[in-house]
């Protein structure tokens, strides 16, 4: 599979990099319902026998839970993978929630657990999962650009964070990815982010490419409304009418767009976001191995001018 070069690191990422929120399971306000561990291993075996080569994890996803998995799939297989984890997000002692916590002090710690959990001995992309508290950012990156001068961290990247608050922090240390979400039901990062990035050296990893499963074609009312009570979707405005009918009824307009092509409908709007040159790469999430066969059965991700078009005009025209 081709590989793109991530900002100015001496990474170089495959178009789609394998998701681990849902591996995470569903034993957490955000989670996505029972997960099966056996499933997990064999998912993230089959993305990286498939020639997918960077996985995205994150310590918030089930208390770690993700990064445990991880771990021991990858294991003996450290050679063929990139590993992005993140910081910054911690659980409250009930279990309740989660906050953000950006200070030196457990910035430090939390990389010594992910790199306990994962089984590694240094961390190819170290990202602050949220922003959050906003005054300490500065504070939480001098740490990240410390992990990596200790040699425990790569590269340092960030997620979801703003042009301003990019600007505060690249003095401190280069910012090698960021990580927004965006789709074709999430644009936001079209105006500033994207340009900016570009501009500055810094790769761009999407996360949510197919909005959660609402252009996979496989959503329906009745799915929607089976979701387990540990679901985090079941809370999401995404998945509320009205819009839910209206984005359903958006997808059904692109499906012959993807039969055009010969594509699923995620590969189509895994596509999408790949037509930004800005973008190096689209994380995809994945709960089957089966799965991922959906996600790469085509090599190729550029979309012709005429199916640009078309996918503009649904999206301009559509009232989401």
């Amino acid at each position: 599979m081709q590989t793109r070069k991530l900002g100015y690191s001496n990474l170089y990422l495959t178009p789609i990099g394998l998701g681990t929120w849902a591996i995470g399971g569903g034993n957490n306000p955000y989670g996505w319902g029972i997960q099966d561990d056996n499933d997990s291993i064999a998912t993230i075996r089959h993305a990286l026998d498939l020639g997918i080569n960077w996985i995205d994890t994150a310590a918030g996803y089930g208390k770690g839970h993700s990064e445990e998995i991880v771990g021991q799939a990858i294991a003996g297989r450290r050679h063929e993978v990139i590993i992005a984890t993140k910081c910054g997000i911690l659980w409250k002692e009930d279990g309740s929630n989660i906050y953000g916590h950006l200070k030196a002090e457990s910035i430090r710690q939390e990389v010594e657990n992910s790199l306990r959990r994962l089984k590694v001995e240094v961390i190819d992309l170290y990202q602050i999962h949220w922003p959050l508290p906003d005054e300490d950012i500065e504070a939480g990156w001098e740490t990240v650009a410390d992990l990596v001068k200790a040699g425990k961290v790569r590269y340092g990247g960030v997620s979801n964070f703003s042009v301003a608050q990019l600007k505060r922090i690249q003095p401190i240390h280069p910012v090698a990815s960021l990580q927004p979400p965006y789709s074709m039901l999430v644009r936001e990062v079209e105006t500033e982010l994207l340009p900016y990035c570009a501009a500055n050296d810094i790769g761009v990893v999407v996360y949510s490419p197919m909005q959660a499963g609402l252009l996979t074609g496989k959503m329906t009312q009745e799915r929607v409304a089976t979701f387990p009570d540990n679901d985090w979707r079941q809370r999401s405005p995404f998945f509320q009418e009205p819009q839910l009918s209206i984005y359903l009824e958006l997808v059904e307009k692109l499906r012959p767009i993807a039969e055009h092509n010969s594509w699923s409908l995620p590969q189509l709007a895994i596509a999408w976001v790949l037509r930004r040159q800005e973008v190096t790469s689209a994380i995809v999430g994945a709960r089957r191995p089966e799965q991922i066969d959906e996600f790469i059965g085509t090599r190729q991700w550029s979309l012709s001018s005429e199916d640009m078009a078309k996918i503009e005009a649904l999206l301009v025209n559509s009232p989401v």
